[in-house]
């Protein structure tokens, strides 16, 4: 777990063109339909925070918890604050002594909890956390998938007015603990002064199916209400990656 340390600093530019607004509409969608009256958000694995920003425009008061100081870090410069707190804490054995109508755990979080035990434990900090009948939402890489489609080297160019990057991601699995080693490789190369340094990180993912995601979802307190497709709602099937399981609080 021991991860996105150097990476932290580039992490935004990493991802500057995903969607963080479509995610958001997304899953409150589904809040809404399925807890019509939620108010609060715990978000296991915030990150900086650019989720949380847009669920409290949206109304929502969301505390956000991530193991990275550096990824806090980014996120405390948020300018929404009113509603919006930020903590570190480890998912796995967090206590904040407080409940909340919703726990999101979004970009896959759930996969780098690689072992049975960081599973049931990440789940009871979402069940201890949860007012009755909250919601538990979260996303992560579908087993038959990557099964069908075995991971593959990828290559990522991206650049700011300051910073340009070459991410190179270079996989290696381990069939037999449904594990995925993403060993990063990034070139970093300072625009202003020309300088270059050279990240290595390795985030190793589990891939998850649907019934051990029901196993752990009823021995830590939970109904499985749905398994879809990231982002379309659709049936998921051997060539949908993310997957968003939902489970209701009993």
């Amino acid at each position: 777990m021991n991860v996105f340390g150097e990476y932290s600093r580039y992490y935004n530019l990493l991802y500057k063109n995903k969607d963080y607004s479509k995610e958001v509409n997304y899953v409150s969608n589904l809040i809404k339909k399925y807890s019509p009256d939620a108010e609060t958000i715990l978000d296991l694995g915030c990150g900086t925070g650019r989720h949380d920003e847009l669920f409290v425009k949206r109304g929502y008061s969301v505390c956000g918890v991530d193991i990275s100081e550096k990824m806090l870090e980014e996120a405390d410069k948020l300018a929404e604050k009113s509603k919006l707190s930020f903590f570190k804490g480890d998912i796995r054995n967090l206590e904040l002594n407080k409940k909340f109508d919703v726990v999101i755990s979004l970009f896959h979080v759930i996969s780098y909890q690689t072992t049975n035990e960081d599973l049931r434990n990440a789940f009871e900090t979402a069940s201890k956390h949860l007012n009755n009948e909250g919601l538990f939402i979260f996303d992560c890489w579908y087993g038959p998938a990557v099964l069908s489609e075995n991971p593959s080297v990828r290559v990522k160019r991206l650049e700011d007015e300051n910073t340009k990057l070459l991410r190179v991601a270079e996989p290696v699995m381990y069939s037999n603990e449904n594990l995925v080693d993403v060993n990063y490789e990034i070139l970093v190369e300072d625009k202003q002064s020309g300088s270059y340094e050279v990240l290595n990180e390795t985030h190793t993912m589990r891939y998850l199916f649907k019934p051990e995601i029901e196993l752990f979802m009823e021995n830590t307190g939970f109904r499985l209400e749905k398994c879809e497709e990231w982002l379309s709602g659709n049936e998921p099937g051997f060539n949908t990656w993310g997957v968003t399981f939902l489970g209701l609080k009993k």
